[in-house]
């Protein structure tokens, strides 16, 4: 017969070893150095931790492909600003539920990458602080700019203006992504490419059609034409015939008087 709430204690009693052995055993411990820490000093703000160079993929961090933490931008080969994929419609910005994005958008407009000239984020914030990693600004962005960056260590002495990541140190580019996402990173530069491909392909498409009803429109205009002319040719000529005109009525009465006469 077991004592009752035996099962709590003996849960109780594998919570202690192992907690007691986290500081033992070398292969549970769970935070080790990091390597770019200089000095044993925080940075004074978090966007001054060193960038996508030796940043989560060291062997002594205990990072994974899968792990996610906060928002990044992302930009293509080339200059950042020249390059990057958002856009500054907003969208985050207002689906964001703790409300930690704000968003400027540019009053000009920059080609990128040969596409047509579009608005550019003049500011882009995010306060890490309040974000809690939901993802959702990374699920309802249209142009696959924003997703999420896998960085943990972003501990400042300022709690304010120290954990808010402005635009410059959001970019990242997309070869780091591939780094830490390579997975996810791959399908989604194939769905990108997938639907360029699409969307090139229905624009050739309609461009063809466009050109063929131009051209049959040409065509049935000339035949219409030709048969007019046809026509015109083939139509005999009317003379339109003038009516003779009629003698003037001679009066019955002249004979008479002509007789009397005589």
């Amino acid at each position: 017969m077991s004592l009752l709430g035996s099962g709590i204690f003996k849960g109780m009693a594998v919570t202690l070893k192992n907690f007691v052995g986290s500081y033992f055993d070398k292969e549970r411990l769970t935070t080790k150095e990091y390597a770019w820490r200089t000095n044993d000093k925080l940075p004074e703000k978090a966007g001054d931790y060193p960038k996508e160079e030796a940043e989560q993929l060291s062997d002594t961090t205990t990072v994974t492909h899968y792990s996610r933490n906060f928002p990044m931008l992302l930009h293509d080969q080339g200059e950042p600003m020249d390059t990057v994929r958002c856009v500054a419609c907003q969208i985050c910005e207002r689906e964001c539920p703790p409300q930690c994005i704000y968003i400027e958008k540019s009053t000009d407009k920059k080609e990128r990458s040969g596409n047509k000239a579009q608005f550019y984020p003049a500011k882009f914030d995010i306060d890490v602080s309040v974000c809690m990693s939901c993802q959702i600004c990374v699920e309802v962005c249209p142009f696959d700019a924003i997703v999420m960056n896998s960085q943990f260590e972003l501990s400042t002495p300022d709690r304010f203006g120290g954990l808010l990541l402005r635009r410059d140190d959001l970019l990242k580019s997309n070869d780091y992504y591939h780094k830490i996402h390579p997975e996810e990173a791959a399908a989604r530069d194939k769905r990108i490419a997938d639907e360029k491909a699409a969307k090139e392909a229905k624009k050739k498409a309609a461009e063809a059609a466009k050109k063929k009803a131009a051209e049959a429109k040409a065509k049935a205009e000339a035949e219409a034409k030709a048969k007019e002319e046809a026509e015109a040719a083939n139509k005999p000529t009317e003379t339109s015939e003038i009516p003779s005109a009629e003698p003037p009525a001679t009066s019955s009465t002249q004979p008479e008087k002509e007789e009397s006469a005589e």
